[in-house]
């Protein structure tokens, strides 16, 4: 059964969004730079070092969906698909990077706190906020099928929550003028940045290191398979992600009569698609050997 299984993958479907989120993030970075140089905070720093990542991570989304929409080769047979998978996991690793940095910056302002101007800061970070919502908004829905997608979307919703805090900090320098609110806001948004990143990064290494999707049931799948008319039972059952939306499958299936094969094929995949979304499945068919007979010779008295 013949099977197109080089489709566009679903970071693919979100290219023209992910570009417009990288040109708007691209300009707003260096408003960004220039306010945090300006006003001397630190929170605004951080959240400038955070959308910089932003810029790195968009573009290197880009790039894996350009790499994984190049076709298969004999050297490479099931393409670059990976590719995304590698671009997450490159952004989970910068990302924590990041945070590591904010934080250790953090301890450094609180044991020694400068002068910050909170005026600015709070007119910069409120524009930021605007700019990270707009560029969340973008690619929301493609971030749920991708995780290529995913990690831009998280790299931008770090973002905007930055945006809060640095707002927060510097609505508390105005009103009360303790400067420490600019470093506890930067170690906050260094907080925030930890567990969704770690999240995000132990998806792709089980992807990776080819484990069964968390969304798929591999008991599940085993009992559906021997629902089907004429199959015995399974064995070598293995479930595993090419790319973010495409799962793989392959299993020895024993039947009663390998000469179905045409029929159980065909409602093997139609179950198998249809119920948990797996196109790409490599199935062999098998009987049960026969029962090895053990003849028994005349015993001696």
């Amino acid at each position: 059964m013949a099977h197109d299984h080089h489709r566009p993958t679903a970071a693919a479907r979100s290219r023209g969004r992910l570009t417009a989120t990288l040109v708007l993030t691209v300009a707003f970075l260096l408003v960004e730079v220039v306010g945090a140089l300006w006003t001397g905070s630190l929170a605004l720093l951080a959240d400038a070092g955070h959308m910089l990542t932003d810029v790195g991570g968009l573009g290197l989304a880009l790039f894996a969906i350009w790499v994984a929409s190049r076709p298969p080769t004999p050297a490479k047979t099931y393409g670059y698909y990976r590719a995304e998978i590698l671009a997450a996991v490159v952004n989970a690793l910068v990302l924590l990077i990041v945070a590591g940095g904010i934080l250790v910056e953090a301890y450094r302002r609180l044991l020694a706190p400068p002068e910050v101007r909170g005026g600015p800061m709070l007119a910069i970070a409120t524009v930021g906020l605007a700019a990270n919502l707009a560029c969340a908004w973008l690619i929301r829905e493609d971030a749920a099928s991708s995780l290529n997608v995913r990690g831009a979307y998280l790299h931008v919703l770090g973002d905007a929550l930055s945006s809060v805090g640095v707002m927060v900090a510097a609505l508390v320098m105005l009103l009360t003028d303790w400067t420490l609110a600019d470093p506890l806001a930067s170690a906050a948004i260094g907080l925030v940045i930890v567990p969704r990143t770690w999240a995000l990064l132990r998806q792709a290494v089980n992807v990776l290191l080819e484990g069964t999707p968390p969304h798929l049931d591999l008991a599940e799948i085993e009992a559906a398979i021997q629902r089907v008319f004429g199959v015995r039972r399974v064995h070598d059952l293995h479930v595993w992600t090419l790319t973010s939306g495409r799962e793989a499958m392959s299993a020895h299936v024993v039947v009663d009569d390998v000469g179905e094969s045409d029929r159980l094929l065909r409602e093997l995949h139609e179950v198998l698609h249809a119920r948990f979304g797996i196109d790409h499945t490599t199935i062999q068919l098998e009987t049960e050997p026969p029962a090895v007979l053990r003849i028994q010779g005349p015993s001696s008295v």
